[in-house]
C-alpha cells in the first residue's frame, strides 16, 4: 500500500468562540453586582463609553443627546419605555431651550428700595444693621468657614455635600479596639502588654483565640509559661467569653462571670456531644443530676452566648437584589418588569469619537479610536440582549408555574430546563446561565431563578408528578405538627405521603429531611420532651 500526499477541499460548519461572543456569554452569567463591575471597569478602560446617571438626559442639550447612542436598560416591557429623550424634552418645556432653571439671584438682586424697606418693616429690623461696637465694621456672624472645630465643614458659603457626618457620629468600635482599650488598664507591664496585644491579634471574628500558646512563645521569645498566664488575664476582659479556644471554655468562662460554674455542670460541657444528640439519659447519668436540675443546666447553657465576639463584627451582609418583578395584573394574569436599578446605563459617545478621530494622526491611533467603539457597541448591545434575555426566561418560567404564584408551594410543578429552553427556542446552556445568581420578586417572596426547576416525584395511581420542593414542604409541614407523644418517623413520612397520592421511597424522604436540617425522630423526640419539661 502506498502513501502519497494529496489536497483535498471539505466544506464543515464549526463554532468559533469570539471575543465578543465570549464577552456576551459572560455578560449573560453574571449577577447584578458583577454586571455593575465589569461595566466600570469597562467605562474606565473606553473613552467612548458614557455612564448614564438619573440627571443625565436632563443636562444634556440636544445635539449631545442625538450624537449618542446606546442602551439605558430601563426594563423593555411594553408599558416601560423611556428614553433619556423623554426627561430631556420635559426639562426643556419647563425652563426652555438650554436653561436648566430659573435664576434666583437675578429675582432678588433687582430689588427696588421701597420693596426693601416693606421687607426691613415686616422683620422689624434695618437690613444693614450691624453691632454698635463694631467700630464701623461689619464682622462675619457666626463661625468662620475654616473654624477648625466646626461640626460639619463648610464649602463655598454652605454645607458640604461631601462630608459624612452621620458616618463621624455613627462610627462602630471593632473587637480589638475594644480590648486593646482594656489592654492599656488590665496590663502594666509592657513585656506582658506585648504579649496581650500578640493574642489579640489572634482572635478570629466570634472572639475564638486560634494560636498554640507554645507557638505564640516560640515567636515571642518567651515562656509558656507567662503567655498562660497573659492568657488568664484576657479571659477576664469583656465580653465575657472572648480569648476561648473551645466552645466548652468559652461558656465556662461566662458561667464563671456569673458565679454559676459547678462541677456538675462542668461535666455537662465536657460532654456537649452528647447534648447535641438529646441524650439526656446519658447526661444525668454522667453529672449525678435529676432531671429538674438537668433541665436547669441545659436552660442557662441555652443562655449563653457561644459567639462572644460576634457584637464586634463588621461582617458585610449583601441583600439579595431581585433582576425581575412579578406583579399581579388587573387581568388576573402576571405582569413582569425588570428591575432597572440592576441595569448599568451606558452610551456610545460618538460626537466625541468623530472629534478624535478627526485630530489623531498616526495608525495606531485610528485603530485603537475603532477598537474602542467597536468594543462599546457590542457591549451596549450585549446588554441589551441580556436584559432581554432574561426577561424572555423569566416571563416563560412564570407561564410555567402559574398555580405556584396563585396558591404556593404545595402547587409547584417539576420543570427543568428543556422545558424552557424548548419554549422559548433557545439552548438549555443559555436559560441555565440566565438562572444562575439571578432572582425574582413575586408576592410570596424573592426566589432564586432556579428554585423554580425541581425534578419530579410520581404519583400514585398515575396522576400528575409532584415537584421535589412541594415534597419537601409537606414533610417540614408534617414535622412541624409533631407533639411529643407522635414524633413522625420517616417510615411513618412515608405513609402520610403516599396516602395524600405521592409515590417516595423511605430513603428519598431520609434524604430530604437531612436536607433541611431536620434531625431524625430519635433526636426530635428527646429535643420535645426536654423543651416540655
Amino acid at each position: 500500500m502506498a502513501l502519497t500526499p494529496r489536497l483535498d477541499m471539505r466544506q464543515s460548519q464549526s463554532l468559533v468562540m469570539t471575543p465578543q461572543l465570549m464577552q456576551a456569554i459572560q455578560l449573560l452569567q453574571m449577577s447584578n453586582l458583577d454586571l455593575v463591575a465589569y461595566v466600570q471597569q469597562e467605562l474606565e478602560s473606553n473613552p467612548l463609553l458614557e455612564a448614564v446617571t438619573e440627571d443625565y438626559a436632563g443636562d444634556a442639550s440636544p445635539a449631545e443627546a442625538a450624537d449618542r447612542e446606546g442602551l439605558e436598560s430601563e426594563p423593555p416591557t411594553e408599558r416601560n419605555s423611556e428614553r433619556a429623550g423623554d426627561a430631556e424634552t420635559s426639562a426643556q418645556d419647563d425652563y426652555g431651550d438650554g436653561a436648566s432653571g430659573p435664576d434666583l439671584s437675578e429675582q432678588f438682586s433687582g430689588e427696588r428700595p421701597e420693596q426693601m424697606d416693606a421687607i426691613s418693616n415686616d422683620l422689624d429690623a434695618r437690613l444693614d444693621n450691624v453691632f454698635p461696637d463694631d467700630n464701623g465694621q461689619t464682622e462675619q456672624a457666626g463661625p468662620s468657614l475654616n473654624d477648625p472645630w466646626m461640626s460639619t465643614p463648610m464649602r463655598d458659603g454652605g454645607a458640604n455635600p461631601d462630608y459624612d457626618l452621620e458616618a463621624v457620629l455613627a462610627g462602630e468600635i471593632s473587637l480589638s479596639d475594644h480590648l486593646e482599650q482594656q489592654l492599656m488598664t488590665a496590663i502594666l507591664d509592657e513585656r506582658k502588654r506585648i504579649i496581650g496585644q500578640f493574642l489579640i491579634n489572634e482572635l478570629d471574628e466570634f472572639g475564638y483565640l486560634q494560636t498554640d500558646l507554645a507557638m505564640v512563645a516560640n515567636r515571642l521569645g518567651v515562656e509558656e509559661a507567662e503567655v498562660a498566664g497573659v492568657l488568664e488575664i484576657l479571659q477576664g476582659f469583656e465580653p465575657s467569653g472572648v480569648f476561648a479556644r473551645t466552645l466548652s471554655e468559652c461558656l465556662a468562662l461566662q458561667l464563671k462571670d456569673l458565679n454559676r460554674y459547678d462541677p456538675a455542670i462542668a461535666v455537662l460541657l465536657d460532654n456537649l456531644e452528647l447534648l447535641a444528640k438529646r441524650d439526656f439519659i446519658q447526661l444525668r447519668k454522667l453529672c449525678a443530676v435529676d432531671e429538674d436540675d438537668l433541665a436547669d443546666m441545659i436552660n442557662e447553657i441555652r443562655a449563653l452566648n457561644p459567639r462572644p465576639g460576634s457584637a464586634f463584627g463588621h461582617l458585610t451582609v449583601q441583600p439579595v437584589v431581585p433582576d425581575v418583578f412579578v406583579r399581579q395584573a388587573s387581568d388576573g394574569g402576571w405582569r413582569l418588569e425588570l428591575n432597572s436599578e440592576t441595569l448599568p446605563r451606558v452610551l456610545v459617545n460618538r460626537s466625541y469619537y468623530a472629534q478624535i478621530n478627526e485630530t489623531a494622526s498616526g495608525k495606531k491611533e485610528k485603530e485603537f479610536l475603532v477598537d474602542c467603539l467597536q468594543s462599546a457597541n457590542w457591549l451596549v448591545k450585549s446588554l441589551d440582549q441580556r436584559a432581554q434575555t432574561i426577561l424572555k426566561v423569566a416571563t416563560e418560567i412564570v407561564k410555567q408555574q402559574d398555580a405556584f404564584f396563585a396558591y404556593g408551594v404545595t402547587h409547584l410543578k417539576p420543570l427543568n430546563l428543556r422545558t424552557i429552553a424548548d419554549a422559548i427556542q433557545m439552548h438549555e446552556s443559555t436559560v441555565s446561565r440566565v438562572t444562575s445568581n439571578k432572582y425574582i420578586a413575586t408576592n410570596r417572596g424573592t426566589f432564586e431563578m432556579k428554585y423554580f426547576f425541581t425534578s419530579a416525584i410520581s404519583a400514585t395511581g398515575g396522576g400528575d408528578s409532584h415537584s421535589a420542593e412541594a415534597v419537601k414542604h409537606r414533610i417540614r409541614q408534617a414535622i412541624d405538627g409533631e407533639t411529643a407523644k407522635d414524633v413522625l418517623s420517616d417510615d411513618a413520612l412515608v405513609k402520610l405521603l403516599r396516602d395524600s397520592g405521592i409515590d417516595i421511597a423511605r430513603r428519598t424522604v431520609a434524604k430530604y429531611r437531612e436536607a433541611m436540617h431536620i434531625p431524625s425522630s430519635v433526636q426530635r423526640r428527646r429535643e420535645k420532651k426536654a423543651a416540655r419539661g
